[in-house]
């Protein structure tokens, strides 16, 4: 039986759906959305694994202020929702205060979400637990992943925004790609039916 899983860089989904759709995500529809398109790309049934959703808590300084404690606590009600979901698996980097850019605006990173994602995808291809792989980013540094999966014979596909939201080479090392459009990003839209 042909088995997809799906990875979301939550970085990435929330940024194109904050800037360039301008909605709210609902993250079970998002995962149903992408396993229909993709089971009806695929020449045999395809039961979705799992959904692995990658992602960190905002910064919280020592002490927090109010605004740094309401934002933590949305993540948390966000990552127990999404943990109630059928098949649905949340993955927790942290986040890294990086010091000041020019303008005196704090730099934060997350760290350790990509290396999950990677590590997901390429054990899960490795072990043959899948057949076909979505991945929702833009970042090459997932491309070494792209590659171990498709040596263990895993469909890819990488589903992206509009240009300049993705790596080219990310684009160029999938094996199919799904373009989220206007109307597919209002169909998975928070209070939408």
């Amino acid at each position: 039986m042909a088995r997809l899983a799906t990875f979301i860089d939550a970085a990435y989904s929330n940024a194109l759906a904050r800037d360039t759709f301008r909605i709210w995500i609902d993250y079970g529809k998002f995962s149903i959305k992408i396993h229909e398109v993709i089971s009806n790309n695929t020449a045999e049934p395809l039961d979705l694994l799992r959904t692995y959703y990658y992602d960190c808590l905002p910064y919280q300084a020592n002490p927090p202020t109010p605004e740094q404690s309401e934002r933590v606590r949305r993540t948390r009600r966000l990552f127990v929702a999404l943990r109630n979901l059928r098949s649905f698996n949340v993955r927790e980097g942290r986040i890294a205060f990086r010091g000041y850019d020019s303008d005196g605006q704090p730099i934060y990173q997350q760290k350790g979400v990509d290396l999950l994602l990677g590590l997901d995808f390429a054990l899960l291809s490795a072990k043959h637990q899948i057949t076909h792989a979505a991945v929702v980013s833009g970042d090459s540094d997932l491309i070494p992943a792209f590659e171990a999966a498709q040596q263990e014979g895993i469909k890819t596909w990488l589903i992206h925004g509009p240009p300049p939201t993705y790596a080219s080479e990310l684009w160029q090392k999938a094996d199919d790609r799904l373009l989220l459009t206007p109307e597919f990003m209002a169909s998975v839209a928070r209070g939408q039916s």
